[in-house]
């Protein structure tokens, strides 16, 4: 009997462990719908130099029918700063969370974890981590090249110093860039005492295209602690007229409703919008009267009976002449109601139950 006994008391405690086992492994398991948004997790930033601009930016996209809030998010380590590009989004909608690398106070090899901090449509929190190591033997003046706002077919021209401080000898053998539209010419260096200095000049092509310009040059340096240090390019090649943007993806939008976007019009002097046409007239929207440069053009699509995917042109007429705006394209999925079995967009729970 006291061995009968015995052997339940050590069934039941083992039934309690396994329990608690799988209650303990439930939050991780629960907030994998959150991780599957992000394609990406960690980042390198590599060798940088001292107070150069160093940023990442993790993209995330609300994968769910559940609309997402995003609390916030935080830094382990002073090193980096993390922002959220929007807090709020609805299916289909992308965000980012922008990974700031602190080069101007901090030196050597840093990384942080970043936690982003979810709320709806169930908590969960995602990590994600940056690493990199901060060069304080090499500084740009000015810590990137800024282009601003680059007129189509202009080009555009920048300088910046680069200075390395220290006893052995420090070259910069070549520049590297992956985007085409960039060109780089480099002084001679400047010895002096323990300090090289060189002056390099980066240029925008003519040639470059409307939108906006993101890239890095790649110093390849003689040093092997660092053969590459990467200096941030970043400026926007403005057309006349601009739009923006010119793909309007309006996601899912039910049989019989009505979704509403802006598209903005931008031009280099104040202009009117005399007319908008769409060949079926599912999209609307009102003529600007008043002239501006820059025109916010609330753009209402209604979507019809049947579902599927409507892909539309939106045509915009302004005083500026006749073809001056890019035309838009508009994109949208009409979904069935639920009982028509037209539903393809996983929830958040049947997420957490994938593999």
């Amino acid at each position: 009997m006291d061995g009968i006994f015995f052997s339940r008391r050590r069934i039941t405690r083992l039934a309690l462990i396994v329990a608690a086992s799988m209650t303990a492994a439930t939050p991780c398991e629960s907030q994998e719908w959150a991780r599957k948004m992000f394609t990406v997790t960690s980042h390198n930033f590599g060798t940088v130099a001292k107070g150069s601009k160093t940023e990442y930016r993790f993209v995330f996209r609300n994968i769910y029918e559940e609309d997402l809030h995003v609390v916030g998010v935080r830094s382990s380590c002073g090193c980096t700063a993390p922002t959220v590009t929007k807090h709020d989004l609805k299916t289909h909608e992308t965000a980012e969370v922008v990974a700031t690398f602190n080069t101007r106070t901090f030196l050597g090899q840093h990384g942080a974890t970043l936690t982003v901090t979810f709320d709806k449509p169930y908590y969960a929190e995602v990590q994600l981590r940056v690493a990199g190591n901060i060069r304080g033997d090499v500084t740009f003046d000015p810590p990137f090249i800024d282009l601003g706002n680059v007129d189509l077919g202009k080009g555009a021209e920048r300088q910046i110093r680069v200075t390395h401080i220290g006893s052995s000898p420090w070259e910069i053998k070549d520049v590297r860039s992956a985007n085409a539209n960039f060109e780089v010419s480099l002084s001679k260096p400047v010895n002096t005492g323990s300090k090289t200095v060189y002056e390099l000049v980066a240029r925008l092509k003519p040639t470059t295209p409307a939108g906006y310009v993101k890239g890095q040059l790649i110093l390849v340096t003689n040093d092997p602690r660092a053969t590459q240090i990467p200096m941030d390019v970043e400026g926007r090649v403005v057309a006349e007229v601009t739009v923006s943007p010119q793909l309007l993806a309006l996601g899912a939008v039910p049989v019989g409703e009505s979704v509403t976007k802006n598209v903005v019009i931008r031009a280099n002097r104040e202009f009117k919008i005399t007319g908008v046409f769409c060949s079926d007239g599912c999209l609307t929207c009102e003529p600007k009267t008043t002239a501006a440069r820059v025109h916010i053009l609330p753009v209402t699509f209604q979507a019809g009976d049947a579902a599927g995917k409507v892909e539309r042109e939106l045509k915009i007429a302004t005083d500026l002449g006749e073809g001056a705006v890019p035309v838009v394209t508009v994109q949208a999925h009409v979904e069935a109601p639920a009982d028509e079995g037209a539903a393809v967009t996983p929830t958040a729970d049947q997420a957490a139950s994938l593999p």
